[in-house]
Parts: structure tokens; sequence; C-alpha cells
């Protein structure tokens, strides 16, 4: 899961509505939008607000790849009680006491794994703890100063060069947990589809019925142009379907594109 945010207009830039998505990366699409205001209750913090609406929308035999932001004792708690599971990296300062350490394989060192561990997170102080075993995964990346924007309200941190990666799935090869983290990083390919070529990047409504409305349709056109053509959307495909939707592709036109999709796949 993930979020995004949506400047009303008018609004001198601030971000005024969040989208939080649930992606199936294996198949390209949305599944779930939910709209909120970023202001008020919940939402004066942004990191709260994401984890409080996911919270609500978790479902059993699910697994959620999420980044920083979403990493709650709280939350990682209500996702093992649901029936699913959980990959998602923690804040670089984040400390862990270390339980039991795992080998590595060739496998895992050829994706830059450095350590797999079980551990045990949270201060005899806090208040909630993990109610299951927690694993620890340490992914070597290249450290980076954060390009995030100021005055979004999102989280926005520097690398240290390495990736904290905590799950709950105990039985999961290390190099396929770092592939699943990998797949995360999906979504944010599709929010650069959504937004300019599904048409969500200007509001054609300020309220959160509207919004909501115009997520829906998006989200509706999005799965169907992948339920017809059998790949994830394009450019060229979203295009071509509403040339011939204007009149301006024929039938002829709209199928010979399709094919080539057909024998680029093949």
């Amino acid at each position: 899961m993930a979020s995004f945010p949506t400047a009303q207009a008018g609004s001198g830039g601030k971000v005024k509505w969040t989208r939080h998505t649930h992606f199936e990366v294996d198949r390209y699409v949305p599944t779930r939008m939910d709209v909120t205001p970023t202001a008020g209750g919940e939402c004066d913090d942004r990191a709260v607000m994401e984890r409080a609406v996911m919270e609500r929308a978790v479902e059993s035999d699910r697994t959620y790849a999420t980044d920083r932001g979403y990493a709650k004792f709280e939350l990682f708690n209500h996702i093992a009680d649901a029936g699913s599971s959980y990959v998602c990296r923690v804040r670089d300062n984040s400390v862990s006491e270390v339980v039991d350490c795992r080998p590595l394989t060739d496998a895992d060192r050829a994706v830059r794994v450095l350590s797999d561990q079980i551990v045990s997170r949270g201060s005899a102080s806090s208040k909630c703890k993990p109610n299951h075993p927690v694993r620890l995964v340490v992914i070597e990346a290249k450290p980076h100063k954060s390009k995030g924007r100021s005055g979004t309200g999102a989280t926005v941190q520097d690398c240290d060069g390495y990736l904290r990666i905590v799950t709950n799935l105990l039985d999961v090869p290390a190099e396929i947990i770092a592939l699943l983290y990998h797949y995360r990083w999906t979504i944010e390919s599709f929010f650069r589809f959504f937004k300019p070529i599904l048409g969500c990047r200007h509001l054609l409504s300020h309220s959160q019925n509207g919004i909501e409305i115009q997520t829906y349709c998006a989200i509706i056109g999005c799965m169907l142009i992948s339920l017809w053509t059998g790949r994830k959307p394009t450019l060229r495909t979203y295009e071509m379907i509403c040339w011939y939707f204007c009149g301006m592709a024929d039938d002829e036109e709209l199928l010979a594109h399709l094919n080539r999709l057909d024998k680029q796949s093949s």
C-alpha cells in the first residue's frame, strides 16, 4: 500500500487530499483507493493518517509491501492477526536486539543482502510490542540525500547505505524479501501513469465526493484496459482506446495495436 498527495486548486500548492492506494504488483492494477483530507483529526500527522487508513483496510491472505511511514508495531500486529504478512522498511535509526542470526546463501549475497536476523523490537517500557516473531533483513544500498519536497507533509529522510526490512515472513528466502520490497516501487511508476495519463493530475472537483468519483472512474478505466489487453496500461494503449471511442480509429486499427502487444509479450 502507498499514498500520494493531491493539491487542491487555489490552495497555494499545499496538499489538501491524499489517495491511499492498494496496488497489486503482479497485475499492475489498483484494487482500492481511499481519499482523505490532509488536515484535521488523525490527518494532522500524515504518517498517522496513512497507518490508520491502512489498518481499516487490511485483508487476510495478503502480503503488504510498505515504506517507512507504515512502520508501527500496532499495524504489524493487526496485519499478522488478520492472517497476512508485511514487508516494511524501517527507519535508519531503528534499534533491535538480535535473537538469532541466519546464514546467508549465495543467492542472498548476489542481491546485496548483508544480514538476516530474528530480532526483538521495542523497549521494556513500550506500550505495544510485536506479538509475533520479527525478522530483519539488511540490504546494501547506495547512500543518498533525500530529494523529498518540503511542505507536502511527507516524511523525508536520507539513506545511510542500508535498507532495513522487517517482516513476519520467516520461511521465505532473504533474496525474496529483498525482491518483494523492490517490487513495492512499482506503485511509483503507476502513480506517474495514474496522474497525467488517466487524467488525475488535476482535480475536476474540490469536494471529497467529487474526488472519489474521479478516482473510481480512473481505477475502472485502468482495470478495463488491463483486462482488455492482458497487459499493464501504457500511454500508447490508452491513446489508441481514446481515439477508438472518439471515432478517430476504427476496429481494425485498434485490433492491430492489441495484436502487436500480444506479439511483443510472446
